[in-house]
């Protein structure tokens, strides 16, 4: 038996266990005392909360409210899950408050010499796309617990110089292109705001607006955020238009294929008009017909204004 599949398995006969002896690890596992020292130091690094207690009577410890449940992974799983968690360093901020570093010491703590070097070769030849920001999401980690938790709260938002108040439920958070998104239900004006997460400067609960359930916020688009007065468009698009689309898009629209082709179907609503068309000026050439009419004007009209501020 390796390092890797003991470990797994004394988690496991430690699971049950609020205390253990030495000796307990080293006829179990038919272990010496330096090498039973070792795995537990190994435990300790891999996050479990093991304490010592000296004397006559010495032992271990666990604290068993944050004992970890024993979960046995492939190297392939490994794998997966290692350069998974790389992606958590193209984000300035995560919901979780944690440190890549210490995350790779951990895997590392349960795994072969062999298999770190792997990982560490796999790691000079393996990239993963990602674009990188500075802009830190000081309540990042509170909106996530304000959402799961379904509470109302009262949101300091900044734009531009000025700081604007609103009285939210979040429902959705987001991620694109390194930046996180979060998606809120907003009382006063009973429809969905996006928040740019970087730029709420304070969360706060607010007891004078009741909660409504997340199933409630779980709806198709066309019930949440259409208003009256909206568009609705039918955009064919190229193969790298559908590229496009699946990059960057909106709850608003969804891609089908229709007879061979693909079509990005949606609506927007009442004063987003500028921003639909700087939207599908993005695809280009990628477009290859446009529905209604009033659409493709927006756009033509966008393009004419590029064109125009260059000259």
């Amino acid at each position: 038996m390796n390092k890797a599949e003991r470990l797994n398995d004394m988690i496991m006969f430690l699971k049950d266990k609020s205390a253990f002896r030495l000796k307990d690890i080293m006829e179990r596992f038919e272990i010496s005392r330096s090498t039973a020292l070792r795995d537990v130091q190994s435990l300790e690094r891999m996050g479990l909360p093991i304490y010592s207690r000296q004397g006559r009577n010495g032992h271990y410890g666990i604290l068993k409210n944050r004992m970890l449940s024993p979960i046995l992974f492939t190297m392939d799983e490994v794998f997966a899950l290692y350069f998974s968690m790389l992606t958590l360093e193209a984000y300035e901020s995560t919901p979780f408050h944690l440190s890549v570093d210490q995350l790779k010491r951990k895997f590392e703590a349960c795994i072969s010499a062999d298999n770190i070097s792997l990982l560490h070769r796999m790691e000079q030849v393996f990239r993963l796309g990602s674009i990188r920001h500075f802009n830190h999401c000081y309540y990042l980690k509170d909106i996530l617990q304000y959402a799961i938790e379904e509470k109302v709260c009262e949101v300091g938002y900044r734009m531009n110089d000025s700081v604007r108040n609103y009285v939210v439920q979040f429902f959705d958070i987001t991620s694109a292109y390194g930046q996180w998104y979060a998606t809120g239900y907003n009382f006063k004006t009973n429809e969905p705001k996006v928040f740019r997460c970087d730029k709420v400067i304070e969360v706060k609960e607010n007891s004078v607006y009741h909660p409504k359930p997340l199933s409630e916020f779980k709806r198709k688009a066309v019930d949440l955020y259409k208003k009256p007065g909206a568009t609705e468009f039918k955009v064919t698009v190229t193969n790298k238009g559908a590229d496009l689309f699946y990059k960057e898009h909106y709850p608003s629209m969804e891609l089908f294929m229709e007879n061979g082709q693909y079509v990005i179907r949606g609506f927007y609503n009442p004063g987003e008009e500028s921003f639909i068309a700087h939207y599908f000026s993005a695809y280009g050439e990628n477009v290859e017909s446009i529905k209604p009419d009033s659409l493709k004007t927006l756009i033509i009209e966008r393009l004419e204004a590029l064109i125009r501020h260059l000259h």
